[in-house]
């Protein structure tokens, strides 16, 4: 393992979005990719509105065609049993042997409800047999405890009550923040939240999510679009809060140099924990990502260059949970 500055090892995942793409190969190949160049995991978006196919069953696809990379799919919950979601996402932590994650995706719209045949967002009422605060169900799992005892937990942390969400129980926090000092705002904001829900701050990995456009090659960043590093001045893409004037990710348009140079500086600050990449074209800017900036940050140390575990929760150097219903002395 490598570590940058002081400030803990550097983590980095990516989206392998293939728009209009339905055969498994599409996303195998990026997921190999990601792979070699050590990326923690990859996320696959996905959603009741959007078209596509499944993102949970893509990466189960996937699963077996890899062996390091994390496999994180988006799984909306808001008109899904939650049993049905335990049970899917084990299964997928099981079949990639303990590299599964899943990304939260709660939509609250009318559209979402009819779509999944309720009668709206939220008010459909069904058989259920355990009430809680937000959603009833009861009964015990069916299924074997998952290799990571939970599979690790990902959440967009940049808006209203998902903040909270994060910080209560996401393992990696995702934040779009507009510049170096609205990143490590946010993230300070989320460690302060975990710790007043009684959590070690430590157990939290705050991401910053960036699209990057490539296109330009060794090109250095176009001003304008590129981010500007520390020491460079402010330019547009340091104005903002950490909340509000944020539409949709940020973008990053430049070459893998200065790509490389603004994630060592943001994690070098102690900003982030990382980064989320969304490359613009998928193909290019993912081959560029890892061939180019990856390989920048591992010649300098800031980047592992091999696995040194085969989970998800190990590649974030995050502990498996303790099994709060086994008996005594039972470590399962």
């Amino acid at each position: 393992m490598t570590r940058s500055s002081g400030r803990g090892l550097l983590h980095l995942a990516a989206a392998v979005d293939q728009p209009g793409a339905y055969d498994a190969a599409a996303y195998t190949e990026p997921a190999r990719l990601a792979e070699r160049g050590g990326l923690d995991f990859v996320t696959l978006g996905d959603g009741l509105a959007r078209p596509g196919p499944d993102a949970l069953t893509v990466l189960a696809r996937v699963a077996p065609e890899t062996r390091r990379v994390g496999l994180v799919p988006t799984v909306t919950t808001t008109h899904t049993e939650p049993s049905h979601v335990q049970a899917a996402v084990a299964t997928l932590d099981w079949i990639s042997r303990g590299r599964a994650g899943w990304r939260l995706d709660a939509p609250a719209t009318e559209s979402a409800a009819r779509l999944s045949g309720r009668r709206g967002a939220r008010d459909g009422r069904h058989p259920v047999d355990r009430t809680g605060s937000g959603f009833p169900v009861r009964g015990t799992s069916t299924g074997p405890r998952p290799p990571q005892g939970h599979p690790v937990r990902v959440v967009d942390a940049t808006e209203g009550p998902a903040r909270s969400t994060a910080a209560r129980y996401a393992d990696v926090a995702l934040v779009r923040a507009p510049g170096c000092a609205q990143a490590a705002a946010a993230r300070e904001e989320l460690r302060s939240a975990a710790a007043r829900f009684g959590r070690d701050p430590e157990t939290l990995r705050v991401l910053a999510s960036l699209v990057v456009d490539l296109g330009g090659g060794e090109a250095t960043a176009e001003p304008g679009w590129g981010f500007p590093l520390p020491g460079r001045g402010r330019g547009p893409g340091r104005r903002g809060g950490t909340r509000q004037g944020v539409q949709g990710p940020p973008l990053y348009r430049g070459g893998p140099v200065d790509l490389a140079e603004l994630i060592a500086a943001w994690h070098g600050e102690g900003a982030v924990d990382g980064f989320h990449l969304v490359p613009a074209e998928p193909r290019r800017d993912l081959e560029r990502l890892v061939n180019g900036t990856v390989v920048l940050l591992q010649h300098r140390g800031l980047f592992r260059t091999f696995y040194p575990g085969g989970t998800l929760r190990e590649h974030l150097g995050l502990a498996r949970p303790a099994h709060r219903y086994a008996p005594a002395g039972d470590g399962s």
